[in-house]
């Protein structure tokens, strides 16, 4: 069963791509994702990281959004802004609004969480609402922004490439050729919830958002005040068809709290990185680190003289790696 979405000429030229990531849509995606467990080898370890800090405070925003199905309406989280000005955004929400969403949204559900009963009763609460958003968002997807914009750049640039080199059928038919199908005039999703039905654009055309956590099933919605979209997953090559689930692993992944402790947040990040990408060269190091080349060679060069990592010269390349030692400070550390 899919979802088709039918295009017109209108429509396939106001199709664009969006300009980046969206951090609210990441930590949408990523709620549902701690509420399951599909995926175990892209996300288990950012979910047994990311599980024991967040603070009961946060529940009403799992209820609102549930592992499977939409959220309430007032609670968009697609946009593209920061958490402060959806914070601010929520907050600003006409009661009668709020009101009306709540009561639409859980007359479909067969028990309501008492969260949202009190929310329905005292919608002062939104602003507790708004900034959980807020801490969520800085405990689930702020930690990884730098590598997840890194990763969304170089997909941009393969994505604008097909664009350009081949026009815009190219660029819909490679977004994720798994669940999303391109047979000219119409788009066919595959979705998590094994939606079946037709969406007419009606000239309105399609925003592509690109996303790190959704790398499976796309996520889409119809907005009443906007542009129709749909989310695909960002990858790491013009030979991969998705983002290889190591890919995904090692963007939500950090050094160990314990080593951070010992050595500092950089050179730690450093060390680490290096365990992950044995054989990496310093311009690599550096940029999975999110350093300089110079500042990477000094952390290893550091690193190195204290026994932990080696280097070894390919050609005119220097490849690091974590020596024995290395592995031992590594693997007593803890997370």
């Amino acid at each position: 069963m899919t979802l088709r979405i039918h295009f017109t000429a209108e429509d396939l030229a106001r199709t664009r791509l969006a300009s980046g990531v969206r951090p609210l849509l990441e930590l949408d995606i990523g709620i549902r994702l701690l509420q399951e467990r599909s995926h175990p080898a892209r996300f288990d370890a950012w979910r047994r990281r990311t599980a024991p800090r967040l603070p009961q405070r946060l529940a009403p925003l799992f209820d609102l959004i549930p592992a499977l199905g939409a959220s309430a309406d007032f609670l968009d989280l697609h946009r593209a802004e920061d958490p402060d000005d959806f914070q601010d955004r929520l907050c600003s929400t006409p009661v009668r609004r709020l009101t009306e969403d709540l009561d639409r949204w859980a007359a479909g559900l067969a028990h309501v969480p008492r969260s949202v009963r009190r929310l329905r009763q005292d919608t002062a609460l939104v602003r507790d609402l708004a900034e959980a958003v807020h801490t969520a968002h800085g405990l689930l997807v702020a930690p990884y922004w730098p590598r997840i914009e890194q990763l969304a750049g170089a997909d941009r640039a393969l994505r604008l490439g097909h664009l350009a080199e081949h026009g815009i059928e190219r660029l819909l038919s490679e977004l994720n050729p798994r669940y999303i199908t391109w047979t000219s005039p119409v788009l066919h999703l595959t979705t998590a919830s094994r939606r079946d039905g037709d969406i007419h654009l009606a000239g309105r055309g399609l925003l592509l958002i690109p996303t790190v956590f959704g790398s499976h099933y796309p996520a889409y919605d119809l907005p009443d005040d906007g542009q129709p979209w749909i989310t695909f997953p960002v990858r790491d090559s013009a030979h991969a068809t998705t983002a290889p689930a190591a890919v995904t692993a090692g963007v939500l992944a950090e050094a160990p709290s314990s080593l951070r402790a010992l050595l500092g947040r950089t050179r730690a990040t450093v060390l680490w990185v290096i365990a992950e990408h044995t054989g990496c060269t310093t311009t690599q190091l550096a940029a999975r680190a999110r350093v300089s080349p110079a500042s990477a060679s000094e952390h290893a060069s550091v690193l190195r003289r204290a026994g932990l990592t080696t280097l070894t010269r390919d050609g005119r390349s220097a490849r690091h790696a974590v020596s024995p030692a290395g592995h031992a400070l590594l693997a007593s550390s803890g997370t």
